[in-house]
């Protein structure tokens, strides 16, 4: 290979995809040809127009997005070219956006990762991933920009819903069984599957004042101890071949630029032989953002210098490539390892067999049956029940005259990184379905968040509050005639979201309801009836006045396509609420960050008010009544290299068929360092019928109790440990377990 040959194999076509194409958009080769005549490493989203429009052609808003079957015909019109009018025929990388759906037109739109997260459900997280991997790779992409396993600390960032919440275990099990989804065991893809990209790596969802891309404030300790282990977890579990670079700093190193966090760690101490690639525009930030290097060039030095393969999503500063190593900037061996890593990628997904996608199958495979049931299920078990005073499940036929009220009611909020999906349900919709006849449902806006609801907007603008009291007026004139109040409130996808520049903000300095929203669950709950409030959100809902007041409380997230099905079920009992909180939900700003496994020292007091959050991490109702048993240990004393088993017994004394989720933590009594109350060391959700009980066992050896010492040495110090076991941080039974040398 040439040097361009093999800078070029580093480099991402995105927008300037519009270089390439012809008329009606299509592929052109001989535009590509002189565009790109040492080859195309990789191509950004195809599914998407707009990015790849040309030069001066306006992409109607409703053309956004390419067809299944146009994706499709674009991706295979890439690779001819590549296998067969370049001098090395190698075929080009296409990645997609894939958090929870693939992010194209048509595709099965799943719960939002947040929302996922609520299920603790290893297993199902991972089917709903297979399923997203069979719809990218029947349009010929192979790589998908997923999943997150980010710990988020921090509600005000806005990217707090993409992530499966604060909790080190439930985000590394979690990402594990979306990794094994996405592209299944090994390292070399088979039919139907898609490499993952493991993100963003790391301190991303603790940024300072909860701004995105902001410094991470955290020492090593720190780091190590709760931001890295999703991630050593996945790289040491599964074959993960794509890990990517988060935009923040740490200790005044970029991660782009940081070799400890990319080379040491990553490549050295946990063995990852993948490729690095940088977040968008990652490597150009060096130099416009972060002020380490003083152009493109010396950015682009600093990133493959450190680790990062590929700069995404353009290529800029990778285009300096060559001229760097002629001016011996950088050492073409340098570049030789980025671009052995791409090819062994490209290799592994068997790219150079057959890199077509399967036109006669995408319609097929895309948003079928099967997918919209799955997509049905995930909804329903993500559902967290937060409050209840018995009015739920609600009765078919004892309500004559249903009012469904509120801004999020007759909308189906998927949530950031979504397309369009061939169906969805809005919450108005499922229960008009599901009541039919046997209740009058009347519905009422009662306010608007924003002004529009298109979230690809840079400005977002709350809604004319003139114009929402209004509408409150007429939703409590709808109300009053009613014998329940269903309120749908929380976030839009604009007041939640990725705040990626300064003109397209997503983080918030208050936790609460915005707009005009209070004001009208206030009128409402005025009006003494009862009122069940049915939160759609990306961010924990820290609603004190909402919590306190409502008859109910039920935490659905951005539930996805069928979201309004699964919702109606939950509220009428054909589905039981097991969804367990992934994050503790703050009750005001003031106590931000505001997490369960903190110090002891956490927590003295505040003047007029309480340390207490107003729902805690692990914490969901149900329908019917569990028991569970204290913790049961195998043995009372084992040595630092031992295993215990410890034994809980679960029963549903309640009247319905249910699920509830086991939950085991560990505190180290007395350590060389501060620990934590209690972490997380293992879980399990199990259905159980009335009168059903039922004894789970789980096995806690030495990596349930390592820690990382004065020393820097992780290891499992002798001592007393507390075990703990319950359905939620906050209601545990415990027993003592001393480890000796």
């Amino acid at each position: 290979m040439t040097l361009e040959e093999k800078v070029a194999q580093l480099l991402t076509v995105g927008a300037t995809t519009r270089d390439v194409l012809g008329e009606g958009q299509r592929f052109d080769p001989a535009k590509a040809e002189a565009a790109w005549p040492d080859g195309i490493g990789q191509i950004a989203r195809p599914s998407d127009a707009r990015r790849t429009a040309p030069a001066g052609e306006a992409v109607p808003s409703d053309r956004r997005w390419r067809t299944p079957a146009e994706t499709a015909e674009f991706v295979n019109a890439v690779q001819r070219h590549a296998l067969t009018r370049t001098r090395l025929g190698i075929p080009v990388l296409f990645h997609e956006e894939a958090l929870h759906g693939y992010m194209a037109t048509e595709a099965t739109m799943f719960p939002q990762a947040i929302a996922l997260a609520s299920s603790w459900d290893p297993e199902l997280v991972r089917r709903v991933n297979e399923t997203i991997a069979r719809e990218v790779r029947v349009r010929g992409v192979s790589l998908v920009l997923s999943p997150v396993v980010d710990i988020a600390r921090d509600p005000r960032w806005g990217r707090i819903e993409e992530t499966f919440g604060e909790d080190p275990y439930l985000a590394g099990e979690l990402g594990v069984a979306a990794v094994l989804g996405l592209q299944g065991e090994g390292r070399t893809l088979r039919p139907g599957k898609v490499f993952a990209t493991l993100k963003h790596m790391t301190g991303h969802g603790q940024p300072q004042a909860g701004n995105n891309v902001a410094p991470a404030p955290l020492g090593e300790r720190e780091l190590r101890e709760f931001f890295f282990p999703p991630f050593e977890q996945v790289v040491t579990r599964t074959g993960i071949e794509a890990v990517m670079a988060s935009y923040n700093e740490i200790d005044g190193v970029p991660s782009h630029a940081n070799r400890w966090l990319l080379q040491d760690v990553l490549r050295g101490e946990w063995g990852f032989r993948g490729a690095v690639v940088s977040d968008y525009s990652g490597v150009d930030e060096l130099a416009t953002f972060h002020h380490v290097a003083p152009d493109i060039q010396a950015a682009a030095i600093r990133a493959i210098s450190a680790g990062v393969d590929s700069d995404l999503p353009e290529g800029l500063s990778y285009r300096t490539l060559v001229q760097a190593v002629r001016d011996g900037r950088v050492s073409e061996g340098t570049v030789d390892g980025a671009v052995r890593r791409i090819l062994s990628l490209k290799f592994r997904a068997g790219l150079f067999e057959n890199p077509y996608a399967d036109p006669k199958a995408v319609g097929r495979v895309t948003g079928n049956a099967e997918a919209r049931t799955l997509a049905l299920e995930a909804a329903r078990k993500s559902i967290v029940l937060l409050r209840n005073d018995g009015i739920l499940p609600l009765a078919p036929g004892a309500h004559r005259r249903i009012a469904v009220i509120g801004p999020n009611a007759a909308v189906t909020r998927l949530g950031g990184y979504s397309s369009f999906p061939r169906q969805s349900v809005s919450l108005l919709d499922g229960i008009k379905a599901r009541v039919g006849s046997k209740a009058e449902v009347v519905h009422a806006q009662g306010v608007f968040i924003t002004r529009s609801e298109d979230r690809s907007l840079h400005e977002v603008e709350l809604a004319d509050p003139v114009r929402n009291r209004e509408l409150i007026a007429e939703a409590v004139e709808t109300a009053r005639g009613a014998d329940l109040v269903i309120l749908a409130i929380g976030d839009t996808e604009q007041t939640s979201r990725e705040g990626f520049a300064k003109n397209h903000l997503g983080d918030r300095t208050s936790l609460d309801l915005v707009g005009e929203q209070n004001e009208l669950a206030a009128a409402l709950f005025a009006l003494g009836k009862p009122v069940v409030v049915m939160a759609l959100n990306g961010r924990p809902p820290s609603w004190p006045m909402v919590a306190e007041r409502a008859n109910a409380l039920v935490e659905n997230w951005y539930v996805g396509q069928e979201g309004g099905t699964a919702m109606a079920q939950i509220l009428f009992g054909d589905a039981n609420p097991g969804g367990k909180l992934p994050v503790t939900v703050a009750r005001s700003v003031g106590q931000v960050p505001l997490y369960y496994n903190h110090k002891p020292s956490v927590g003295r007091g505040y003047l007029f008010d309480t340390t207490a959050p107003l729902f805690p991490f692990g914490y969901g109702l149900s329908y019917t009544r569990f028991e569970l048993s204290a913790p049961r240990l195998s043995q009372r004393r084992i040595r630092s290299a031992g295993t215990v088993d410890v034994e809980v017994d679960v029963a549903n004394v309640g009247p319905r068929t249910g699920d509830e989720v086991v939950q085991i933590y560990v505190c180290d009594e007395v350590a060389t360092v501060t620990r934590p109350i209690k972490e997380l060391k293992a879980f399990r959700r199990v259905t159980l019928q009335p009168g059903e009980r039922r004894t789970l066992r789980f096995s806690l050896g030495p990596e349930a109790f390592r820690m990382w010492n004065a020393d820097m040495r992780r290891l499992v110090e002798p001592g007393a440990f507390e075990i703990m076991a319950g359905n939620s941080s906050a209601a545990l039974k415990s027993a003592t377990l001393v480890i000796e040398e």
